[in-house]
């Protein structure tokens, strides 16, 4: 009876391989590989290289076929191979494809990867090759993305959401976006290899946020040793060093790596204020300052991978970094109340923030050489954040104020990920479990000074608070991938997370106290409509997604920013939950034009929210005018629809041109604001144009806009501004001299209103934008052919989560 079973057995076979680049011997990740019947050259099946170059196609029926295997910025190669019941598994070992060679005037011209590599559901930004992020942070970087938005606070949006999830090298980091604690604004864009934005994760991320920013470091693996040094000045003090260094080995793979920033920026801002007070005042205020802002970071890494054997690897990395920034502001403000003018208040802000972060990472990885695509994955981590934020306010005639705010945070995570290809070779199965627990604690006090003693400050015990806050997340995920006949490929998954969370301020103030079960399915269905997988897609996309408040958002205790503001937050705020669709194609075409086009809707539910509003009681007792509460609400429900389109085009050998763009229509449904209903079209946009005028020079130009937005109970107004960068590469390539000014016409200005019935506000911030950046670099170890530059590639196509 088993015969005819051990008779079909031999009628399929296998195709398996390696691609890498001929140049630089490095695997070639996400080529596709097909397989087409000799006769006719029609597609039978086909695949994509994982990570390191491997493919393997099965279930193939005996004959003779043509595997061809491509990826822009290469030759393709074509192999004829015939499968025959004595030899029916057919191992080509490794293969090699060549760059595409361009002679200019006697000096090669070789493929590399686009600046921002755009796929259905992800984008990725290659640090390296983006010139307009020279001397900057994390969130220059991020500015490149289509539909991302940063304020002047350096808070990231993202389709009109700042709810992100931030991992570092795909692990949880402590940093936060525009909040307390380890920043973006900090993280040096030297540090950066790629920064990956997912839009639609599937089960198998955390399912908070709007999306998921993976920022991958630099690390080397090419064999003995290779790193390089750098400095980039600014105008106006600005500094940012950089060295880093590998060493790779036999079995071990070391890396360390140094990134300074120490920096001033001027900036000025202006504000007013008009509050109706139930007694039927009418106060106005205006206030101006200027001031200059210290950002400091020294970061350092230290990992080593070590390879057990062919199917086995363990890695660790140690990340200790000190963050600081000094501020220092002088205002003037002036008062009228019900239009008669009080005297003129000079006053002054100093801010000292120091932050240390230590970040540990074990991991370990298991693969199958005989069975491809299987993988066994495990992840353990710390992250200890510790933050002390000195906040001094002077007012003359008026009583000195001091916050001094401390902050200590601990991570701690674990993850399992198992990956299993099925017994059909064409399905796969992914499931893992993950726990996360964090813990804050900290302490925020007010302290006064009298006015003849300007710096003799006195606690006030009515205004000292001690809290502490525990979160704990438990998770697990289950996905399934496979073939829908030759065009189709589905992918399902449902994510499972418990959350269990307390907190309490000292001398029963005040405390939170939360457990609940929430699931999270999603799914993605994609089809192939060109002749090649990757050549043209369309994919449809769902997931459900939540945003958590963070202990500040609820915490009732009063955190004072200066004499006339203080945040308060909210036991009583709820998480909120969206839903998100995505509906995008992409389509390469020969000629090296790259399109893509979405649109996405997403539905929230609880949204939460700033709300500022007037406390009558200390605005009468204060010398310093208007004195406002903000707090955060869950403030009804919000409908985000809209399409990003992004397009990439060589106009000549020496040109290429890069246009993104998003329009979506944002509606708030709300019952915190004058209008219960309210919408807007808001949109993003950014030009990028890519110049090689000689081998050895690239200039790159590059325009952003970000219209005006709405807010639970006003709007931020539009910003843009266009960035100029040069680089010219030095001794056959060892070195580099890069030269940028951002913001050349110096035109990005922060500005917000909010207009309520009691209330009416606008605030315009002005940083200092426009900046010159020198910057030279010398590659340590340097092994690429003399005369060797780089054109830009497109990227393949695949699942964004």
């Amino acid at each position: 009876m088993f015969f005819p079973l051990g008779l079909r057995a031999q009628n399929t076979g296998s195709v398996s391989g390696k691609l890498m680049d001929q140049a630089t011997k490095q695997a070639l990740p996400f080529v596709n590989v097909v397989l087409l019947r000799a006769q006719d050259s029609t597609l039978v099946t086909g695949a994509q290289t994982t990570e390191d170059g491997a493919f393997l196609l099965e279930k193939v029926a005996l004959g003779r076929y043509m595997l061809r295997a491509t990826v822009i910025g290469y030759q393709p190669i074509k192999r004829t191979i015939v499968l025959a019941a004595e030899a029916p598994s057919l191992q080509l070992g490794t293969l090699a494809l060549n760059p595409i060679v361009t002679q200019l005037k006697g000096v090669t011209v070789t493929g590399q990867k686009e600046t921002v590599q755009n796929e259905l559901g992800k984008r990725v930004i290659n640090v390296e090759k983006d010139l307009s992020s020279v001397g900057g942070t994390a969130v220059n970087v991020l500015q490149n993305v289509p539909s991302v938005a940063v304020d002047a606070n350096g808070t990231i949006s993202l389709r009109g959401s700042s709810n992100l999830t931030i991992l570092i090298d795909g692990k949880p980091s402590g940093t936060s976006n525009g909040g307390s604690g380890s920043k973006l604004d900090q993280i040096p864009a030297s540090r950066i290899s790629q920064v990956e934005i997912i839009t639609n994760p599937s089960a198998k991320y955390d399912a908070s946020g709007a999306g998921v920013i993976n920022i991958i470091t630099k690390k080397e693996r090419k064999n003995g040793i290779n790193g390089q040094v750098g400095l980039v000045v600014g105008n106006g003090e600005k500094y940012a060093p950089t060295f880093s260094l590998n060493r790779r080995q036999g079995a071990a793979n070391w890396n360390f790596s140094y990134n300074g920033r120490d920096q001033r920026f001027s900036d000025k801002s202006r504000g007013t204020q008009t509050a109706l007070l139930p007694t039927g005042e009418t106060i106005r205020t205006s206030q101006e300052g200027s001031g200059v802002e210290r950002r400091m970071n020294h970061s350092l890494n230290l990992g080593v991978e070590y390879d057990l054997n062919e199917e086995q690897n363990l890695s660790f990395s140690l990340s200790p970094s000190m963050e600081g920034e000094r501020n220092l502001n002088k205002q003037t403000l002036t008062t009228a109340i019900n239009n008669e003018q009080q005297p003129n208040q000079l006053g002054q802000q100093a801010v000292d923030v120091d932050v240390l972060v230590w970040n540990a990472d074990a991991s370990y990885r298991r693969t199958w050489k005989e069975q491809k695509g299987r993988e066994l994955s495990s992840n353990a981590g710390w992250v200890k954040i510790t933050a002390d934020v000195p906040f001094t306010q002077r007012l003359s005639d008026a009583p000195s104020q001091r916050q001094e705010f401390a902050v200590n945070a601990t991570i701690a995570y674990g993850t399992l990920d198992y990956v299993r290809p099925l017994a059909d070779g064409k399905s796969r199965l992914e499931t893992g479990l993950k726990v996360q627990t964090t813990w804050n604690d900290g302490s925020a006090d007010q302290l006064t000074a009298p006015t003849d003693r300007p710096n003799d400050f006195v606690l006030n015990p009515a205004r000292a608070i001690q809290y502490d806050f525990r979160e704990v997340l438990p998770a697990g995920y289950v996905t399934y991938q496979r073939p829908l006949g030759k065009n189709y490929n589905v992918q399902g998954g449902l994510r499972a997370e418990y959350t269990n969370l307390s907190g309490a301020v000292q001398g029963g103030q005040g405390q939170v106290k939360l457990d609940y079960l929430s699931f999270f399915p999603s799914a993605t269905l994609s089809r192939e409509l060109g002749k090649e997988p990757g050549q043209n897609r369309l994919q449809l996309s769902y997931a459900r997604r939540i945003n958590r408040p963070n202990f500040m958002q609820q915490l009732p205790f009063q955190l004072f920013q200066d004499a006339r503001n203080y945040r308060l937050g909210n036991p009583s705020l709820r998480a909120e939950f969206s839903h998100n669709v995505e509906l995008g194609q992409q389509l390469n075409l020969s000629n090296g034009t790259a399109l893509t086009g979405t649109l996405f809707g997403r539905f929230t539910d609880d949204v939460i929210q700033r709300i500022r509003t007037i406390d009558t009681t200390a605005t009468r007792l204060n010398q310093a005018g208007i004195v406002t509460a903000e707090t955060y609400r869950n403030v009804g429900r919000t409908t985000n629809l809209g399409a990003e389109m992004t397009w990439n085009q060589p106009l000549a050998k020496w040109w290429r041109v890069g246009l993104t763009g998003s329009l979506y229509r944002s509606q708030i449904a709300s019952n915190a604001s004058v209008d219960k209903q309210r919408s807007a079209l808001a949109g993003t946009l950014r030009l990028n144009n890519s110049f090689t005028p000689r081998p050895s020079l690239d200039v790159q130009l590059t325009g952003s806009w970000r219209s005006a937005t709405l807010t639970a109970q006003g709007r931020q107004l539009a910003y843009g501004g266009l960035d100029v960068a040069v680089r010219q590469r030095l001794f056959q390539d060892r070195a580099a001299l890069t030269l940028r000014v951002s913001d050349l016409f110096d035109t990005q200005v922060s500005r917000s209103e909010i207009d309520t019935e009691t209330l009416q506000t606008t605030a315009r911030y002005k940083n200092e934008t426009r900046v010159g950046w020198l910057g030279f670099t010398w590659y340590i170890g340097a092994t690429k052919p003399p005369k060797k530059i780089e054109q830009l590639q497109n990227g393949g196509g695949g699942f964004g989560g």
